[in-house]
């Protein structure tokens, strides 16, 4: 343990935004905790890449819709590199894209659960250990939004729905967090690139690229790098007295 270095957890830092704010963390001299659900295999290639390129990280399993979970996750990062800095909470799943009437009330649960109940989890056990009041030093923590928060989304109501709880709770906590020493913010993108979008199959999934991308002032979607470096701002002291903000990243749109 080095408590000469900051320390950043990245709750789903081994894939998309999370794993390009765990690069950018490293080139910023953080010492990184990767938390990862089920995908262990690429939450270890992104531990061996970063600490390959000089950095100190490792990864722990998290179900971030379990508080026993989050809170053993947090006893981990505690026993290997004390109370954390910085977090950030990417962890979330937006279910298949259909109709409400057509969905499972069981995937409806499951997307609150992990996304808003799990997004809650993860900021109270961590402000716990960080809180003044408790022993911690402060620090700042970001959750990630959507822009479907405001729009509703396109057939994922319940994802859309889960992440204009994130920007509430962001919000309120954020007022019960300040005296604490904490800063809680958000980062709310609108459309990314993903492998998945990047190898869209069909004809269909092609043309509704493209109308995604038509309809972005800026005329293309976001990379997972551009919404990194938001969340690394808002971490820094240069955000020193921004708190309880929901930043778009959207290019206009």
């Amino acid at each position: 343990m080095d408590l000469n270095l900051k320390t950043i957890v990245i709750i789903g830092g081994n894939r998309g935004i999370g794993a390009a704010t765990a690069t950018l963390a490293a080139q910023n001299g953080y010492q990184i905790v990767v938390g990862f659900y089920e995908q262990a295999l690429t939450a270890h290639v992104k531990v061996q890449e970063l600490n390959a390129n000089g950095a100190r990280c490792c990864a722990f399993q998290i179900d971030v819709s379990s508080l026993r979970s989050v809170e053993m996750f947090f006893d981990q990062v505690l026993k290997t590199y004390g109370i954390p800095d910085a977090v950030v909470n990417c962890a979330a799943i937006s279910g298949q894209r259909v109709a409400l009437i057509d969905t499972k009330p069981q995937s409806i649960g499951e997307i609150l659960c992990t996304n808003l109940t799990g997004a809650f989890y993860c900021v109270q056990v961590a402000a716990k250990h960080m809180a003044t009041s408790r022993g911690g030093r402060g620090g700042a923590i970001v959750t990630l939004s959507s822009e479907a928060a405001k729009f509703g989304g396109n057939l994922i109501a319940p994802y859309a729905a889960s992440k204009a709880g994130i920007n509430a709770m962001t919000i309120g906590v954020a007022r019960e967090l300040a005296p604490e020493g904490i800063r809680l913010n958000a980062v709310s993108p609108g459309p990314v690139e993903s492998e998945r979008q990047a190898h869209m199959p069909s004809t269909t999934e092609d043309i509704s690229y493209t109308n995604i991308v038509q309809s972005i002032p800026m005329g293309r979607m976001g990379l997972p790098d551009e919404v990194a470096k938001a969340v690394l701002w808002l971490l820094s002291s240069d955000a020193s007295y921004v708190t309880g903000t929901v930043l778009t990243i959207a290019g206009g749109r």
